[in-house]
């Protein structure tokens, strides 16, 4: 009879894409599966997360590698999108809905708050985090007591959303480090605890005891009676520097770009102050509880609207940008011309995690191509990244910077990101699967007696062409 591989499953879950990844014992991916599930509506007919389709796929997923022929299950891990919830009543139901990080948030009510809390600003140093809205978690929660009071009583545990996957595998209740150290407006960084407001308001009750992200729970299901070691599950972003912590002793920051674009610096525990949070600026936690300062901006999804606009305007496909090459005379061009297309000196600002490039106020008229314009889009977002990436850089000795996620792709992005930082080493990472990667390797001393190996990552350093200001 055939020896059965020993792997690690590992669930994936972001915004689009659902994935089943499982590694071998040297992380490489033998199996991997995906679906786009339809989003449904709150109760509010906001869209939100069809919490019953995905969880249906998961167990069903994992019922079915349990009975592969060829594969033997040791562990299984999870990692989602930040800043979302599942509630859970007496019975352990679940109830209401995963609401939507992007559901605006009621001013008024944001008002009450901060008022007891001396300010928007104090709140925020307090927590380590902007004030974001449904983007904090512990607004989130804060929200349903106040405008779901029904629902607010009948909740018996709030789980962050990894640990809610984890816990229809464990039967486990938790809160993990990264999910409340992910502008979650839960924890306190200086006491390491949550923090006294969740007290005050009456919240902390429905939230469980918090645990690293290398904790596991062995539940029934292997083969020949052995256990499957399950994990907490992880903040996707946070999962994914895992990878680097592992491979990398020198100090670097990480550039995870996407819908959101993240400069993670895990070297500089710094917390931030004021005017710092005011600009997107936070501290993260490691999935061993350290602080991590990091800044967050919303560049992916500016791009991918401002990309929409110029495709609209110059009659082209949306893919028509996606294999452009970096033209340097493009970018003479826009030197010559900068200040009579938007009446400035073209500086880049950075107001909060949230403000959108100067791109969306350009009038597209003023560019002859649809690759000028294209450019300058880049140019106006690699301003804003330079801005949001020296927060973490500042007071640190930091020269290497690792980009993963969809730009380290782009050229015309690279090029004019490794311009602006022509002082340092910038590395587009070639990675498999970074988050679930980084997911699996929280658990490798859990499941795996091999090695870790050393070519879990592939680097291209680009060079700068020539120094550029921001």
């Amino acid at each position: 009879m055939k020896t059965k591989k020993s792997v690690i499953a590992v669930f994936d879950i972001g915004k689009t894409n659902k994935k089943l990844l499982v590694f071998d014992q040297q992380y490489k991916v033998v199996l991997e599966e995906s679906t786009r599930l339809e989003e449904t509506a709150d109760d509010d007919g906001f869209p939100c997360e069809d919490l019953g389709s995905l969880t249906a796929w998961m167990l069903a997923q994992y019922e079915k590698l349990k009975t592969d022929a060829t594969l033997l299950v040791k562990a299984v891990n999870f990692s989602t999108y930040g800043a979302s919830l599942v509630h859970l009543d007496e019975e352990g139901k679940r109830i209401g809905h995963l609401y939507n990080y992007l559901k605006p948030y009621p001013e008024g009510l944001m008002r009450e708050l901060m008022a007891t809390q001396s300010g928007a600003a104090s709140f925020a140093v307090a927590t380590s985090s902007p004030v974001m809205g449904h983007l904090n978690a512990g607004l989130q929660l804060y929200w349903i007591k106040k405008e779901k009071p029904e629902l607010f009583h009948r909740i018996a545990a709030t789980l962050h959303f990894p640990q809610y996957l984890s816990h229809l595998i464990t039967g486990k209740k938790m809160a993990e480090m990264t999910n409340v150290g992910c502008h979650s407006a839960l924890w306190d960084f200086r006491r390491m605890d949550y923090h006294s407001w969740l007290q005050e308001e009456g919240l902390r009750s429905r939230l469980s005891s918090v645990v690293t992200g290398d904790t596991v729970t062995a539940v029934k299901g292997g083969e020949e009676g052995r256990p499957i070691m399950a994990g907490s599950g992880l903040h996707d972003s946070s999962a994914a520097v895992i990878p680097y912590l592992t491979c990398f002793r020198e100090p670097f920051i990480i550039l995870s770009t996407g819908t959101w674009t993240i400069s993670l610096n895990p070297f500089n525990k710094e917390l931030p102050d004021a005017a710092d949070l005011e600009k997107g600026c936070l501290s993260y936690l490691t999935y061993r509880g350290q602080p991590v300062k990091t800044t967050m901006l919303f560049a992916g999804n500016d791009h991918d609207q401002q990309v929409k606009r110029i495709a609209a305007h110059f009659n082209v496909h949306t893919d028509h940008f996606k294999s452009l090459s970096y033209q340097a005379s493009l970018m003479e061009r826009m030197a010559k011309f900068e200040k009579e297309m938007i009446g400035s000196d073209g500086r880049a600002t950075l107001h909060s995690a949230t403000t959108p490039s100067m791109f969306h106020t350009r009038n597209l008229s003023l560019f002859d191509t649809p690759e000028l314009a294209y450019h300058r889009l880049i140019a106006d977002i690699v301003g804003q990244q330079y801005l949001s990436t020296a927060m973490v850089l500042k007071n640190s000795s930091v020269q290497d910077i690792y980009v993963d996620g969809g730009f380290c792709n782009n050229k015309v992005y690279m090029q004019q990101l490794v311009n602006v930082f022509a002082d340092k080493n910038v590395y587009a990472a070639n990675m498999i699967q970074g988050t679930a990667l980084g997911a699996a390797l929280a658990l490798h001393a859990q499941w795996n007696d091999h090695p870790i190996p050393d070519d879990l990552m592939a680097l291209r350093r680009w060079k700068p062409e020539r120094i550029l200001e921001p």
